[in-house]
């Protein structure tokens, strides 16, 4: 009988490897970052660009206040993906940090964005935000850092209804193609949200374009062009920063 657990011990813990392995290689097999992206991590006169600390900075070269943006990118999208739309935002005169998520899951590096809270002291506003499941992953961050202000949703929405009596300013940006979070799915998430959320809808958006990886699995061809929709998220991220200590 030993010896039959034995084999039976053997076997579970050879399923759960396997199971385990397939899920790392899943995960790691992310969508990978076209050449604007890849172009947009480039310094210029405007903004610098450079790795600390194992995430990316977005530091303008005048800054406008002194408030931050964390970002935390897509299930199994890299992370250098979203480079074009937050360097719109720095281009505001904001500093931005993106950071990398283990197995490119944000919800495995809830606490990604610490190292950035401590590494900038002179910030004195800091604003979250993520793209679908990193938006998740953001709003959780959130509401374990009194110093987040402020939650900018793309594509997305929290996690549970722990926002609804916040006084934390949130917007949510949404696109009104987007076939993965789906408009239906963004006007269901108003009653986890702080009544004063703000919600913008960009008329013939869709979920990929929130960043610059290609299309994606069960969404919607946009009506609109990348260059026209992350100004436009990035606009509407900027509003919320703008208002971040008013």
């Amino acid at each position: 009988m030993k010896k039959y657990l034995k084999w039976i011990a053997l076997i579970l813990l050879a399923v759960i490897v396997i199971a385990a392995t397939g899920f790392v290689i899943w995960a790691e097999n992310a969508s990978g970052p076209e050449q604007v992206a890849l172009d947009a991590l480039k310094s210029d006169d405007v903004v610098t660009v450079k790795q600390q600390n194992g995430y990316t900075i977005f530091q303008p070269a005048h800054p406008l206040t002194a408030t931050g943006f964390i970002f935390y990118p897509g299930g199994r999208v890299d992370y250098r993906a979203y480079a074009p739309v937050l360097r719109k935002i720095a281009e505001q005169g904001y500093l931005v940090v993106l950071v990398p998520v283990r197995l490119n899951l944000a919800f495995f590096d809830i606490n990604a964005g610490e190292a950035a809270l401590k590494d900038f002291p002179s910030i004195q506003h800091w604003a979250v935000g993520g793209h679908s499941l990193g938006g998740v992953a953001a709003s959780i961050f959130a509401g374990s850092h009194a110093q987040i202000e402020g939650i900018a949703f793309w594509a997305s929405y929290p996690a549970n209804g722990n926002l609804r009596n916040s006084s934390i300013k949130v917007v949510s940006i949404s696109g009104s193609l987007d076939g993965l979070a789906t408009p239906d799915k963004i006007e269901a998430s108003r009653v986890d949200m702080p009544p004063s959320t703000t919600f913008v809808k960009i008329p013939g958006g869709d979920h990929a374009q929130f960043g610059a990886y290609g299309p994606q699995l069960g969404d919607n061809p946009a009506e609109i062009s990348a260059a026209e929709q992350w100004q436009q998220i990035a606009d509407a991220t900027a509003d919320l920063l703008g208002n971040l200590g008013r």
